[in-house]
C-alpha cells in the first residue's frame, strides 16, 4: 500500500521522533568523517606518510563492523533514547580527544574509537519502526537514511571552510572539535526531545542478548554460517595494515591480531550456542518463529548497494581524473555525482517498498543496480563525458534506492530483534566495502564494476528465488506471557 498523508514537514507527533532522528544520524556522520576534507591539514600538521594517512582512513571504518552488532543488541535491550544519546555524548569527546591529538599514534586511537559512532544509523532504524506503520515504514526509514546520510557529503562541503574561518595552522583542530561539542549537546535535546515509543504502546526486547535469537535448526546454521564474514572482514583489515601492504603494523602484532579475531569469533559463536541451543532441544511455537533467511537476504543486498557505494565513492574521483584528463576539482566534483542522489534516492527505494511490496521492490533496484555496474565497466576515454556522469548518476540512484529497500523491510521481520537485524545488514555493508576495496586493490577499474555487476545479478537471483513478503501480522510475547498481534500490513 502506497504512502497516504505524509506530513514530511510536521514536527508534531511521530514526524517529531523523525526529525529529531535524522539529525542524529547527520550529526553522528559529521563527526565520523569530520577528519577526510581536513585530512591534508592534519598530514601537514603531523607530518604523515601516505601510509599513515590510509591507515587513520581505514581506521575510521574498522570498529564499525562490530560496532554495529554490538548497538543492534544494547538499543533492542535499552531502547534507542539511551542508546543514541550516549553515543553522541561518547562520541563527541572522542572527537575532542582527536582534535586534541598530539602524535599519530593518539590520532590512530582516537580515529579507531571512532568507528563507533558509525554504528549510530542501527538505533534511528528501531526507533522510526516504532513510530511509524508499515504503509509509511519505508519512506519514513529512507528519509531517515538518506538525510542523516548526508552529514558525509555535508561535513566534506563545510568543515574546510569551517577550519579556514578559525585561521591558522589549528583551524583544523577547532573545526572537528566543533563538531563533537555540537554532537554533545544535540545528545540531550534528543534525549529530553523523544521517546521509544508513543504513549500505551510496548517496547519488545529480547528474551536473552548476546546474540541475535533463531528459531529453528537450519536457522541456528546459516546464522553462524553469516557470522563467519564479518570476522573475516576484520582479518582482512588487520593482513591490509600489515608487511607488504601499508606496513603499518609488524608480523607479531598481526598474528596476535587474528588470534584475537579467532578468540572473538569462537566466543560469539559460544554465545549463539548459549542462547540458541534450545532450538534442537524442542521446537519453538509457530507464533513466535521467524525465518531468518530473509536477514541473510537483506544482508546481502545492503552489501550489494551500501558496500559497493562506499568503495565506489572512494575511486571514482581518481577514475575520473584518470580516463578524462580532467583536473582534480574537477574530477572530485564528479566523483561526489555517485552521492549527491542519496536525500532522495533512498526515500525513493522505501516508498517504492511501500507501495509496491518489499520483494518487487528489491528485485527491481538489484535489476538497476546491476545494470548499472556492467554499463559503468564499459567506461572509457571514448565515451562523452556528459554521458558517462549520467550514467554514474543513474547507477548511484539504484544503489541508494537498494538501501532504502533494505531498511523498508528490516523492521518487519521480528518486532523485538529489529536492532539486531538493522546492525547486522548495516554491518554487511561495511564488509561489502572492505571486500570490495580489496578487489579494486588487485584489478582494473573495468574489471572492478564488472565485479560489482556481477554480484548483484547473483544476489538478484537469491531475492528472486527465495525472498518473501513480510506476513500480514507478526507477534511477539509480553513478559507475563500474553502473545501480542501486531498489524503489519
Amino acid at each position: 500500500m502506497a504512502a497516504r498523508n505524509f506530513s514530511l514537514f510536521s514536527f508534531q507527533g511521530r514526524y517529531r521522533i523523525l526529525h529529531l532522528s535524522w539529525v542524529a544520524f547527520f550529526l553522528s556522520f559529521v563527526v565520523w568523517f569530520n577528519h577526510a576534507p581536513l585530512m591534508a591539514a592534519i598530514r601537514d600538521t603531523f607530518g604523515l606518510t601516505t601510509s599513515e594517512v590510509n591507515t587513520l582512513l581505514l581506521l575510521n571504518v574498522a570498529l564499525t563492523i562490530p560496532a554495529r552488532i554490538v548497538i543492534g543488541m544494547l538499543v533492542d535491550t535499552f531502547g534507542p533514547r539511551k542508546v543514541y544519546s550516549l553515543l553522541l555524548v561518547v562520541s563527541g569527546l572522542l572527537c575532542i580527544a582527536f582534535a586534541l591529538a598530539q602524535t599519530f599514534n593518539q590520532l590512530a586511537v582516537t580515529r579507531f574509537l571512532l568507528g563507533f559512532v558509525g554504528a549510530g544509523f542501527v538505533v534511528g532504524i528501531r526507533l522510526i519502526s516504532e513510530w511509524f506503520p508499515a504503509r509509511d515504514l519505508g519512506l519514513a526509514e529512507g528519509i531517515y537514511g538518506g538525510w542523516g546520510n548526508f552529514g558525509a557529503a555535508f561535513a566534506a562541503i563545510a568543515l574546510p571552510g569551517l577550519a579556514l574561518w578559525y585561521g591558522g595552522d589549528d583551524g583544523w583542530r577547532y573545526a572537528v572539535g566543533t563538531t563533537g561539542v555540537v554532537a554533545i549537546l544535540y545528545a540531550f535535546v534528543f534525549y529530553w526531545g523523544v521517546t521509544d515509543t508513543p504513549k500505551g504502546s510496548t517496547y519488545f526486547k529480547p528474551k536473552k542478548g548476546g546474540a541475535m535469537e533463531v528459531t529453528s535448526r537450519g536457522d541456528f546454521v546459516l546464522y553462524t554460517l553469516m557470522t563467519v564474514p564479518l570476522f573475516l572482514a576484520l582479518g582482512l583489515i588487520v593482513w591490509k595494515l600489515g608487511p607488504g601492504k601499508l606496513e603499518m603494523l609488524g608480523t607479531l602484532t598481526v598474528v596476535l591480531l587474528y588470534g584475537v579475531i579467532t578468540a572473538l569469533f569462537l566466543f560469539q559463536f559460544a554465545r549463539i550456542v548459549q542462547v540458541n541451543g534450545h532450538v534442537f532441544k524442542r521446537d519453538v511455537p509457530e507464533f513466535d518463529r521467524y525465518k531468518f533467511k530473509q536477514v541473510a537476504m537483506l544482508n546481502m543486498v545492503y552489501m550489494t548497494s551500501f558496500g559497493s557505494e562506499l568503495a565506489v565513492v572512494s575511486m571514482l574521483p581518481l577514475f575520473f581524473l584518470d580516463t578524462f584528463g580532467l583536473t582534480q576539482l574537477q574530477a572530485g566534483m564528479l566523483g561526489g555525482s555517485f552521492t549527491i542522489m542519496n536525500l532522495v534516492a533512498r526515500p525513493g527505494g522505501g516508498l517504492l517498498a511501500d507501495s509496491i511490496g518489499r520483494k518487487r521492490a528489491t528485485v527491481i533496484v538489484l535489476a538497476g543496480i546491476a545494470v548499472g555496474y556492467l554499463l559503468m565497466s564499459q567506461l572509457d576515454a571514448t565515451w562523452p563525458l556528459g554521458l558517462a556522469v549520467l550514467l554514474v548518476v543513474a547507477c548511484s540512484i539504484f544503489v541508494q534506492a537498494g538501501c532504502g529497500t533494505v531498511y523498508a523491510a528490516v523492521p518487519l521481520i521480528k518486532r523485538r530483534l529489529t536492532g539486531q537485524v538493522a546492525g547486522m545488514a548495516g554491518a554487511y555493508g561495511n564488509v561489502g566495502g572492505v571486500i570490495f576495496l580489496t578487489v579494486l586493490s588487485f584489478v582494473s577499474p573495468a574489471i572492478f564494476f564488472l565485479v560489482l555487476g556481477g554480484f548483484a545479478v547473483a544476489v538478484l537471483a537469491i531475492v528472486s528465488l527465495f525472498m518473501d513478503e513480510p506476513e500480514p501480522q507478526s507477534t511477539e510475547v509480553l513478559p507475563d506471557g500474553t502473545v501480542r498481534v501486531i498489524e503489519v500490513q
